[in-house]
């Protein structure tokens, strides 16, 4: 499995991450707890060495999952999780407000203890700021994590969705190792700003949703229908109109794939990965099949014409549909 750095210190991860949050939370009901254990482990069989998980996916349940799954394995892997949400309050019971963010240092602590017992580890490898919260300033946020890495309880501090004069900000206090955000072909506004910050910097930039949330994989269509719990039932990008607009863009990069012998989700793994030595996808999957298939994608070679061919053709047939609801938008940096 080939390998990336993230950060400017020795936190060297699999060049394919593996995000479990699906597993428990987000898109329909939590999948069997056995199966999913026994997925985890193949990927770790398969040289991936780096997993996504957060004390909101389910909550709790999922960090309880990765942490069973990773137990006999720990010392190969990484481990990242997430803070920044106050799990005690009910998002039905917020006036359509959302979720509750709470990063006060206090809370932060908390958190971090609790996700140690659940994760069955004694230091967490990378700590993310889930989402920024707007009432406590970034400095104090750094201030805190810096002090759990003092004390051996956290490895590296990371951001999720943060714009670049937080992330500067923060790093001045602690250095920040990873930034993670979703980045794709399905939305590729990191590369305005966000991207040269992180180089300029030296932080890696963890990219989830690298495959659309599945739209990429080209097994949706216009007529899709989603589980109960799936939240890409609310996303304005996956209405039936956004998604019949959408859908050339799947079959354009189709095209390309088959000169591949290779698969569409295969290819936009391959191009996010040829954009910067320091960006590491972590597609997400709950099935064995498609873990190998995005894991194929490492070996695919794309060359230059290649990558100007899907450039062009991201250009050309822009997006349609916001990514997120206005409300859950506002709670990100870009």
């Amino acid at each position: 499995m080939k390998k990336r750095l993230l950060g400017r210190g020795d936190l060297e991860v699999s060049a394919l991450g593996l995000g479990c949050m699906g597993m428990s939370f987000s898109y329909g009901p939590p999948k069997d707890k056995k199966e999913m254990v026994a997925l985890i482990r193949h990927a770790v069989e398969r040289g991936i060495t780096f997993f996504d998980t957060a004390e909101v996916y389910g909550p709790f349940t999922n960090e309880e999952l990765v942490g069973e799954a990773l137990a006999p394995v720990r010392d190969r892997v990484v481990i990242a999780t997430k803070f920044g949400f106050d799990t005690s309050v009910d998002p039905r019971t917020t006036a359509g407000s959302g979720p509750v963010l709470n990063s006060r240092p206090e809370h932060i602590r908390e958190v971090c203890h609790a996700s140690l017992a659940r994760l069955r580890t004694e230091v967490i490898d990378i700590f993310y700021q889930h989402r920024i919260d707007p009432d406590v300033p970034i400095e104090e946020v750094a201030g805190a994590v810096k002090d759990l890495i003092r004390e051996g309880k956290v490895r590296h501090f990371g951001l999720s969705e943060a714009g670049v004069g937080t992330i500067a900000r923060a790093h001045a206090v602690q250095p920040v190792a990873a930034v993670q955000n979703e980045y794709s072909l399905w939305f590729r506004r990191p590369e305005e700003e966000l991207l040269p910050c992180l180089e300029r910097l030296g932080i890696g930039l963890v990219a989830y949703s690298p495959l659309g949330r599945g739209f990429l994989t080209g097994a949706l269509r216009e007529g899709t229908t989603f589980e109960a719990g799936d939240f890409r039932q609310s996303l304005p990008r996956f209405s039936p109109e956004a998604l019949r607009h959408n859908q050339i863009l799947v079959e354009r990069l189709g095209e390309i794939a088959v000169r591949h012998h290779a698969t569409p989700a295969q290819v936009a793994l391959a191009w996010l990965l040829a954009k910067r030595p320091f960006v590491v996808p972590i597609p997400g999957t709950t099935r064995k099949e498609r873990l190998d298939e995005n894991i194929g994608a490492l070996s695919l070679a794309l060359s230059p014409q290649d990558l100007e061919e899907i450039n062009a053709l991201s250009v050309a047939t822009p997006v349609h549909g916001d990514r997120y609801p206005e409300k859950m938008e506002r709670m990100t940096g870009l």
